[in-house]
């Protein structure tokens, strides 16, 4: 079985960052997954449960309803490892883009206050594991990343042909 894009990158050497995961086409139309990488794997502590819960809660209803990107959002949600998300958007876009978006959606994150959006049994599987705290605290920091991008956080590391033990 062929490896998926995102196993082919060396992550030891990842940054966080804001990186182009995959662009293909559907039904004739361009889609492109973005990573967004808001840990360093293996150099910083992954996010808790409860911060990715209320991230993607909070930016995944701030990216949908926003008036120029609103309609063309496919999918935000988390990495399994808990170091990002992907985020999944129709047409052939580079980071430069959507860099502007982002910034608006985790500055918005990083300052919310209230009721978290889905915060109820009725609308979520499992709203015991949201924290607004941490998320508001993950959010900032990668805010932070967002508004100083560099050539490192933008292109993917070149994979590993050593297997590790």
């Amino acid at each position: 079985m062929e490896k998926i894009p995102s196993f082919q990158i060396n992550h030891l050497r990842l940054r966080s960052g804001l990186y182009i995961s995959k662009k293909y086409t559907f039904n004739g139309q361009p889609i492109t997954t973005f990573d967004l990488r808001m840990k360093r794997p293996y150099h910083e502590p992954v996010m808790e449960t409860g911060s990715v819960h209320a991230i993607e809660h909070i930016i995944a209803t701030f990216l949908r309803n926003d008036t120029l990107w609103g309609n063309r959002i496919i999918y935000f949600g988390p990495m399994g490892c808990r170091t990002g998300f992907y985020l999944i958007i129709y047409g052939d876009l580079d980071q430069e883009q959507i860099q502007p978006l982002l910034e608006r959606a985790f500055d918005y994150a990083a300052e919310f206050e209230g009721k978290i959006p889905g915060d109820s049994k009725i609308e979520c599987g499992y709203c015991d594991d949201l924290n607004l705290e941490l998320a508001k605290l993950d959010a900032a920091a990668y805010y932070n990343v967002l508004i100083d991008l560099k050539k490192i956080n933008l292109n993917y590391p070149v994979a590993r042909t050593k297997k590790l033990d």
